[in-house]
This record gives C-alpha cells, structure tokens and sequence, in this order.
C-alpha cells in the first residue's frame, strides 16, 4: 500500500510540474518575452511566422522571437484551447498585439523531468 500511494504521489506531482511549465510559458506569451518563453525551448525549435518558417537552435530562436514581440507589443493573450496526449501537450491561443491578432499554436512534450517546446506558430 505504501508503495502504491508513493508510485500515485510522484506520477501526481510529474503531471502538476508539466503544466506549471505550460502556464509559465503561457505567462511569458503574455508579456512578450522572448527571454523567459526560451527557457523552455528544446535544443531546437521550429518557429513559424506570417512570412517565415524555420527551425532554430535554441538562441537563434530567442531572437526571432525578440524581434517578433519588439515588432508586435503584446497588448494580451487568450488561451483558447489545452490539450495532452501521452507526453506531450498543445496550447491553441490568441495573441492580441498593436498590430493585430495572431493564431497562436504551442506544442511542447515531455523530455525526461522537463515540458519542453517543440514548436511555436503565429498566424495571421
């Protein structure tokens, strides 16, 4: 029995832990920085923008996306949608910046201890 609510209590916290990261990334969307969302990008991260796609290494992507927020100040961003399958997760949102609104998408998944992101899309 010991054994069983140790085993339920580290499965509980693991899946808690993945999505405080989600709304942590969530946090850094809403306030447009590129610094704090890079935390949680993997060694690689595929970048997609009205007029560009593309897969970075983890600091070309910070400024991209620098650039991407500099470009478009961040007025707020709705999550519209969370999902999960096995050991990964998706955000589907709505960035709303000076210069518009932009389909958000998110797809992070689980790498050992850590939800890290895979993929960020804005759409126009």
């Amino acid at each position: 029995m010991k054994n069983i609510l140790t085993y339920g209590s580290i499965v509980l916290l693991f899946f808690l832990s993945s999505f405080a990261s989600v709304d942590e990334v969530v946090n850094a969307i809403k306030t447009g920085s590129a610094s704090q969302l890079s935390k949680f990008f993997d060694n690689t991260i595929e970048i997609t923008l009205t007029d560009k796609s593309n897969t970075y290494s983890k600091s070309q992507g910070e400024l991209v996306l620098k650039d991407f927020f500099a470009n478009n100040i961040v007025k707020d961003f709705q999550v519209l949608h969370r999902g999960d399958n096995s050991s990964a997760q998706f955000i589907i949102g709505m960035l709303q910046t000076k210069n518009g609104e932009y389909r958000t998408t998110i797809y992070m998944k689980q790498k050992g201890d850590k939800q890290l992101m895979q993929e960020i899309r804005f759409e126009k």
